[in-house]
């Protein structure tokens, strides 16, 4: 018999919720452990900015006293007012190849969403694009990254008995890092620095990147992005809680920024090593010893690189300027001998995105879902 608990959200709780997902995947070479503390961060209402408009419930599946499964439901009531709907979501969700536990689960999230007056539920989604989302369903047997959701082949079959259907799609490439700089994307980034007086601006010092354009840059993500699927637009308070998470990690060789004539931030192209390894070592803790191996991950010899994000004005899209990102940042690629760069999610009907890779050796490796489900 399947119990299902309501976990209250306290750091312990918090964590054996974080911990049952790492404990599932044990001894799985592509899964990707998050940092317990990040996760319990994000989950955490007096800690996540990101519930100043949403709300959330978290449960558990327990069998004889052993949890065998776990599931988040949120409502982004900012995403909801903006686009007129009354929509939950469910995220955080992982859970033993059993339907009576999934059926458990998924009935708690539906029963709480349809309480909260909800009439349709989509995921896996976390409270806003910085989180994770999207069902893995092509490509189990490649490396995760620390941005995406690893799951089992089997999560997405439960999801199909349980009635989801297909919501959207986002696709992954991997491309080798060339040994020199495509002559078209040279081309073209010359054409636009002259065409738009646009200039590349790289920085060394992080409390100066952090003042000058922490908040610009955040600002053209919610620019660049408005629009895309289930985009949920950046608080002040989001910003300035983002800031401080990400920008004292970044290798700032990896963060390229292009401005116009008046300084004026228009585009960003921000890459970090790749984490999976570290992370992996790590099994989502920082001590005793998984600060070394994030430490090594982020300084030492690395082989890949995930494209965590590229973002341009909206005036600027389709223009070029994403040449000129990468005829930045491609020789600090070589530099630092990275021979694979992962571009993590892309929404599969954004061709103009996909585009800028055929210029590279690629493949498309990995394929995520968002389902989504009446609750009439």
């Amino acid at each position: 018999m399947i119990e299902i608990r309501t976990i209250e959200p306290t750091k312990t709780n918090l964590k054996a919720f974080t911990q049952f997902q790492i404990d599932l995947y044990k001894g799985n070479d592509c899964y990707v452990p998050p940092l317990i503390s990040d996760d319990v961060a994000t989950l955490s209402p007096g800690k996540n900015p990101a519930f100043d408009f949403c709300e959330a419930v978290y449960f558990m599946a327990f069998r004889d006293g052993r949890p065998v499964g776990r599931i988040a439901g949120i409502i982004n009531d900012q995403v909801n007012k903006t686009q007129g709907k009354h929509t939950a979501r469910f995220g955080f969700v992982d859970f033993i190849d059993d339907e009576e536990v999934s059926e458990a689960l998924f009935k708690a999230v539906e029963d709480w969403a349809r309480g909260k007056g909800m009439d349709r539920i989509i995921g896996p989604l976390g409270f806003t694009d910085l989180d994770h989302e999207g069902m893995l369903v092509e490509g189990f047997s490649e490396l995760s990254t620390m941005a995406t959701i690893y799951n089992y082949p089997y999560y997405p079959e439960h999801l199909s008995r349980l009635g989801y259907e297909k919501d959207s799609d986002w696709v992954e490439f991997q491309m080798e890092v060339p040994d020199a700089i495509p002559d078209k994307y040279n081309r073209i980034a010359e054409i636009v620095k002259k065409k738009f007086g646009l200039r590349v601006v790289k920085y060394t010092d992080r409390k100066r990147i952090k003042n000058e354009y922490g908040k610009a840059l955040f600002h053209l993500i919610n620019d660049a992005y408005d629009g895309l699927y289930e985009y949920s637009h950046l608080t002040e308070r989001q910003i300035d809680y983002y800031i401080d998470i990400y920008l004292g990690l970044l290798n700032l060789d990896l963060v390229t920024l292009v401005v116009d004539k008046d300084d004026a931030l228009v585009g960003v192209g921000i890459s970090m090593p790749s984490m999976s390894r570290a992370l992996q070592k790590s099994g989502g803790k920082l001590w005793p010893f998984g600060w070394w191996h994030l430490l090594k991950g982020l300084k030492g010899k690395n082989d890949r690189v995930d494209l965590l994000l590229v973002a341009v004005k909206p005036e600027f899209q389709n223009k070029g300027v994403n040449a000129l990102l990468f005829q930045d940042l491609i020789p600090y690629y070589q530099k630092n001998g990275y021979k694979l760069a992962e571009s993590n999610p892309e929404m599969e009907t954004n061709a103009k995105v996909q585009g800028q890779w055929e210029y590279f050796t690629n493949r498309q490796h990995r394929r995520r879902r968002s389902f989504f489900k009446s609750l009439r």
